[in-house]
């Protein structure tokens, strides 16, 4: 394919070279939802462009801070704003590969990381109080169990929206993971309350094999904001106002973390490539792992240590 130069009579626009990169993203075999997303990404910028009156040729650093100044102004937080900067940045850097923009470095804006929000103990017993199955429906019931999936894995709703009966393996107590965000197949463990859990609800839930484990009122797949609709309608009925299945996520990475899990098997377990989130969950969490300290730190633990604590105390009762 022949090299498109800027010194064309008819110079190659912005959105041209999009697709082009969108090309490219597919040849990568990128997701269609990462897709979609760098579509949603370049949409914005494609209109602060057009208001802001400047072309391909005419980019450079003072422009990307423009639209960093106008993404902020839209009431973008830092976190958001450095997500459009990411996607965008390869864009741009795929137009410099092919010489359609001068070279120059692309730096995401500092943002500071919010404490991640997690279902309290309080709320996680009365989300996981099981109905009643005398006088309760199936949806509130597949509510209950997909709760209790979700804390008892860590899997993001999408992934386990994907997983198929045949995908359970109870002999070994294994879960198939064939969908992440990375794209990477998975084992996962099954633990043995969620094996219980498991076991009863597909004897309500019939189905194949083939069928997808939580599904819809009739059986069939079911998509994402059906069920972040449902678990809203369900969190909302036992008086929990957070309602995000995202925050069982977090609740499991926190829970592993302050039980003493690794942060290497956590890793592994969330689907993570590096332990750059899981080091952020660690951070975040700094606070509640001073909980019961003394406990398990190793020089209070020490008997000795406990002995000269005894003999301090009843030297002073003397």
């Amino acid at each position: 394919m022949k090299k498109i130069s800027l010194n064309q009579n008819e110079p190659i626009t912005m959105s041209e070279c999009f697709e082009q990169y969108i090309v490219r993203c597919k040849v990568r075999n990128l997701s269609e939802k990462t897709l979609d997303i760098y579509r949603v990404h370049f949409s914005v910028l494609e209109k602060y462009s057009i208001a802001a009156d400047w072309s391909l040729s005419t980019i450079n650093l003072l422009k990307i801070d423009g639209f960093i100044l106008y993404l902020r102004e839209r009431g973008c937080n830092d976190i958001t704003v450095q997500s459009y900067l990411r996607d965008l940045r390869a864009f741009f850097y795929f137009c410099m590969d092919n010489e359609w923009i001068p070279q120059f470095k692309i730096k995401l804006p500092k943002a500071d990381k919010k404490i991640k929000e997690t279902y309290t103990d309080e709320e996680l017993k009365v989300l996981l109080k099981k109905p009643n199955l005398k006088n309760t429906d199936f949806t509130e019931y597949k509510t209950w169990v997909y709760s209790n999936y979700l804390l008892a894995t860590g899997n993001r709703i999408s992934s386990a929206l994907d997983i198929k009966i045949r995908d359970l393996d109870f002999n070994n107590q294994l879960i198939q993971m064939n969908t992440s965000k990375n794209r990477k197949a998975q084992i996962i463990p099954m633990s043995d309350s969620l094996a219980v859990i498991l076991k009863e609800y597909l004897n309500y839930r019939k189905g194949t094999s083939d069928d997808y484990l939580f599904c819809n009122s009739f059986g069939g797949k079911s998509d994402l904001r059906t069920y972040q609709e449902m678990l809203v309608k369900y969190n909302r009925s036992r008086g929990v106002i957070k309602t995000s299945s995202h925050l069982y996520r977090h609740t499991f990475a926190k829970k592993w973390i302050l039980n003493g899990g690794d942060i290497f098997r956590l890793q592994k377990l969330l689907g993570h490539s590096d332990l750059t989130v899981v080091k952020e969950y660690v951070n975040m969490f700094s606070k509640d792992l001073s909980l019961n300290y003394s406990q398990f730190n190793p020089l209070d633990t020490l008997e000795i240590n406990q002995n000269k604590t005894r003999i301090h105390i009843e030297s002073k009762r003397r």
